[in-house]
């Protein structure tokens, strides 16, 4: 995608809500990995994506700054819906919570800071639509997580799937690259599910779990 055809679509969807704006440029200016903020467009599309879900129980494994988190929250339809947002890193903390602060969705989040497993056994329930936004290497087990703790008939959401073109490069072999083809593969042959990927930015991929009598 080109600037200016960028440029083109970002004036022609729902504007960037300010509180968002001011995160995106926070991030940009204090955190490293910059690039990892979901930004504009995207965030415009998770928060399109729960409205047509119309989940209850949201859960984002790699909270990052937050920014895609508050979009998830945005898209919420019913009043007791409800985001739970699992980040591993502690010294981000700080900074996603100041952001939270100023959130008009921040009431529909609930921050958890540490390992996704030891976090996922106590909440011990399942949710309606996952967004999988986590370290690159452990995809597959991440996938592995979210489907245990997805309702019949909930969505995943991956991030990253198509990783700057990696994935179709026979001369990329790191660690990040391999574990996003090793997700993309297992998704690709898993009978339990329906998925589609999406060229958008570096790759989203939607996953729908099938009801029983589906499988």
């Amino acid at each position: 995608m080109t600037e200016q055809l960028e440029q083109y679509i970002l004036a022609h969807i729902d504007p960037e809500p300010h509180h968002l704006a001011r995160l995106d440029r926070d991030t940009h200016v204090r955190l490293l990995y910059a690039r990892m903020c979901s930004g504009h467009l995207q965030g415009r599309l998770l928060k399109m994506l729960v409205r047509m879900v119309n989940p209850c129980r949201v859960l984002e494994l790699g909270t990052y700054s937050g920014y895609a988190t508050q979009c998830l929250a945005e898209g919420l339809l019913r009043d007791d819906a409800h985001v739970d947002t699992i980040e591993i890193d502690d010294e981000l903390e700080d900074f996603i919570r100041k952001h939270l602060a100023c959130s008009p969705v921040a009431a529909r989040i609930t921050l958890h800071i540490g390992d996704a497993v030891d976090i996922l056994q106590r909440l011990d329930r399942q949710f309606d639509l996952i967004y999988i936004d986590a370290n690159k290497r452990d995809y597959v087990a991440y996938y592995d997580l979210a489907m245990a703790h997805l309702a019949e008939g909930g969505y995943i959401i991956a991030d990253n799937t198509l990783w700057d073109g990696k994935v179709t490069d026979p001369a990329a072999h790191d660690a990040q690259t391999r574990g996003i083809r090793a997700f993309n593969d297992l998704v690709a042959r898993d009978p339990r599910v329906e998925r589609v990927i999406l060229p958008l930015r570096d790759g989203l991929t939607l996953v729908r779990k099938k009801l029983l009598q589906e499988a």
